[in-house]
């Protein structure tokens, strides 16, 4: 195992980046439902960046569905693989994120993304570009609204309102707890927006932030910090470990 280079071909300026966005946008599928909340595997991916040492570090967390457990988990560590634009960021984190994904000792199921969806200027951002790219089932769910405007929702968890672009509902923006600010969901690739939500409720019994999103923060976190510890002595390597079965 090495350090995740950079793949040839990556886009190298905004413009090409662009037309790979154009190109790809093309691709999503949108006319699947997914697969039911509480099912199977859900995954989450994250990454976190030391800027000052050109370090990213994904993480990929696989959770059972139904109990919320960790089934696996892994990591990768690389170099930032394009600069810091807004729309763009995507390119900056799919590399690191598909190593994490690929170290995975089991299929990940449905792949939550820390971020957006079609909830996105171009209508292409992280979770669609990395369902295309994976062929996996992907949704968006981020902190943020982005640009887009939508209603208060009423405070009761479960409660939603649509996030729009215009007159376009390009996600919902949903109470994940009681009177707490809401989560902003979005489609990103093989799954239906009502069912983006209800997996999002279903990964949020606690919490504002979807357990996926919780543990994968929390790991990439980690990586991060042990690489830039090691960034001088040598290479990081994606890692792996398989949760002990009970």
């Amino acid at each position: 195992m090495t350090t995740v280079g950079v793949p040839a071909g990556w886009p190298a300026t905004e413009e090409e980046a662009r037309a790979v966005q154009d190109e790809l946008r093309g691709r999503v599928v949108r006319d699947e439902p997914g697969p039911p909340p509480g099912t199977g595997r859900v995954t989450g991916v994250d990454v976190a960046y030391d800027d000052a040492r050109d370090l990213v570090a994904a993480a990929a967390v696989v959770l059972d569905a139904a109990t919320l457990d960790v089934v696996a988990e892994a990591t990768a560590v690389g170099r930032v693989s394009f600069p810091y634009v807004p729309g763009l960021l995507a390119f900056r984190e799919i590399p690191t994120v598909r190593a994490a994904l690929d170290a995975l000792p089991c299929a990940p199921g449905l792949v939550v993304c820390d971020g957006y969806g079609l909830a996105h200027p171009r209508r292409f951002g992280l979770a669609a570009h990395l369902g295309v790219l994976t062929g996996l089932p992907t949704i968006g769910v981020a902190k943020n609204p982005f640009t887009f405007a939508y209603a208060d929702p009423a405070p009761a968890r479960g409660a939603w309102a649509p996030l729009l672009a215009g007159d376009e509902e390009v996600g919902r923006a949903l109470r994940t707890r009681d009177g707490v600010k809401p989560v902003f969901v979005s489609v990103g690739h093989r799954v239906g927006l009502d069912n983006a939500v209800a997996h999002t409720l279903a990964l949020t019994p606690r919490y504002r932030l979807p357990e996926t999103t919780r543990r994968a923060d929390a790991l990439c976190r980690r990586a991060l910090r042990e690489a830039t510890r090691s960034a001088a002595g040598g290479s990081q390597e994606a890692t792996t470990r398989q949760a002990p079965t009970s």
